[in-house]
């Protein structure tokens, strides 16, 4: 009991000193008084999430009354910025994905693979963790997590091996996956939402898809080969059970069309958002937050019985209504102009070398995900990039905060959740070193691998702007761009 009071207090005075250093470090850093109660609120929020997460929730209440009180932050503002569109679109996908799970779309493609013929270990490690990447692009990843710990549960308990080492390839296959498209992280969405233009469901499948596809085949011959042993032994009782003619798990029909129909038209749909769009003379992504809704509705109407089961259980509110909030925190720097400064010292911290700019953002992220929720890392770095105007530096912060979330067994929810799985299960702990000495390869390939990625695909990408980053380099002002010019295709930072 005086273990836990003294930890408490000393996580208070850690968040106390961290809020007053960041207060005291924006006084000194020309801030204002509005920019240093938002710095100082929103690092509140993030500090004290990250020692006391079990009440995230009402700090991020108290962080958003601070900022009302104070008047910097109103009821119009908040409505503004706390994103309800990307709120939406979360809330319509979970329902979406529990629905899939109650139509056997899940468990029929758990039963096919134990059923394949002539499966070999290594068939069954790469078919696991490539089917873990796409649900990840597809779906949540907790949701991921939970399937694809279901297969490698029914294989593992039937040869009776540890599952330790296959959960974490497939978690390391799953946060990877989410950099894929915007569906597989809220991130991901945020990010598109927030990129000047937006970016669409299609961009995401022009450029950060075929990056996460190159990430995921690095990592996997570096998993197979630092897994080598325990997908020996997996071969070897596979063996055993196919010369005793025993399969891995029972052969049962489970009806699955009307789930692959229906994930099959939600995907159709979103690859063509952007066309209903012009089609329609609507604004760009109005259809990528309507085309869930519609499909989440119809599907309630459908389902119509069980309506209220899945609008309490499949959708995490808490996370959501957290997400709100720091949203709302976040939103403060940039009203208060704060980002605007931090940005400018940025790009003039990398004047002389504007090409470290890309790894930078990605290794920062990269370690910051590892240890914070990435979701929090994204919105404090996001206003910044935002400002920088640099279409790459927008993947590099996707991707650097998916990936990052390997190196550390709290790095995302899809690790904390499949911990907590295994330590229910089968009374076993994770240790936090023996995870590190895996996680952080897999963080540094897959990092080195996006960022050659991205330098490689650059001179590609439109960008908004090259005259951002000359601009700021040398101390002058930015220019406004007219409307009606076309975006040039030059990178400012590589």
């Amino acid at each position: 009991m005086k273990n836990d009071v003294m930890t408490g207090l000393a996580r208070t005075l850690s968040v106390f000193l961290i809020t007053v250093g960041a207060a005291l470090l924006s006084i000194n850093y020309g801030f204002n008084f509005r920019q240093t109660v938002s710095v100082a609120v929103f690092i509140l929020v993030i500090s004290a999430a990250l020692f006391f997460w079990e009440f995230h929730l009402p700090i991020a209440f108290a962080g958003i009354s601070i900022l009302m009180i104070c008047g910097i932050m109103d009821m119009p503002s908040l409505v503004a910025e706390s994103k309800l569109d990307i709120i939406l679109f979360l809330v319509a996908m979970m329902i979406i994905v529990g629905i899939l799970k109650d139509l056997g779309l899940f468990s029929w493609i758990i039963i096919t693979v134990i059923t394949i013929p002539g499966m070999t270990a290594r068939m069954f490690v790469v078919i696991a963790c490539a089917i873990g990447a796409a649900m990840s692009c597809m779906a949540d990843e907790t949701s991921s997590i939970v399937f694809i710990s279901a297969l490698i549960f029914q294989v593992c308990d039937t040869l009776n091996l540890r599952p330790v080492p296959f959960i974490v390839m497939a978690i390391m296959a799953i946060n990877i996956g989410s950099a894929g498209t915007m569906l597989g992280n809220p991130i991901g969405i945020l990010i598109g939402q927030n990129a000047s233009p937006p970016l669409s469901f299609n961009d995401f499948m022009l450029w950060s898809f075929p990056l996460m596809l190159a990430e995921f085949a690095a990592v996997m011959f570096f998993m197979l080969w630092n897994f080598r042993r325990e997908i020996r032994e997996m071969e070897t009782k596979l063996t055993e059970r196919r010369n005793m003619g025993l399969s891995l798990g029972p052969i049962v029909k489970v009806p699955y069309g009307r789930g692959l129909l229906v994930l099959a038209v939600l995907m159709t749909l979103l690859s063509i958002h952007t066309v209903i769009e012009a089609r329609l003379g609507l604004a760009r992504n109005v259809m990528l937050i309507t085309i869930p809704l519609l499909v989440a509705g119809l599907l309630m109407l459908w389902r119509r019985e069980n309506i209220r089961k899945h609008v309490e259980s499949d959708v995490d509110w808490m996370t959501l209504i957290f997400f709100m909030m720091l949203f709302v925190v976040a939103g403060t720097l940039r009203r208060t102009e704060a980002t605007n400064i931090i940005a400018d010292g940025f790009v003039a911290t990398f004047r002389n070398t504007p090409s470290l700019m890309l790894p930078t953002i990605i290794g920062v992220t990269a370690l910051g995900s590892a240890f914070i929720e990435n979701i929090i890392f994204v919105a404090a770095f996001l206003p910044i990039v935002a400002r920088l105007e640099q279409m790459p530096l927008f993947w590099a912060l996707l991707h650097g905060a998916c990936l990052g979330g390997n190196i550390t067994m709290i790095g995302s929810t899809a690790n904390i959740v499949a911990v907590s799985m295994l330590e229910k299960r089968y009374w076993t702990r994770m240790d936090f070193l023996v995870w590190l000495r895996t996680g952080l390869a897999v963080g540094v390939i897959s990092c080195m691998v996006a960022w050659g990625g991205l330098a490689l695909l650059s001179p590609y990408m439109p960008a908004q702007t090259a005259a951002r980053f000359a601009a700021a380099a040398k101390g002058t002002k930015r220019t406004t761009p007219n409307q009606g010019s076309r975006p040039d295709r030059t990178n400012a930072i590589l």
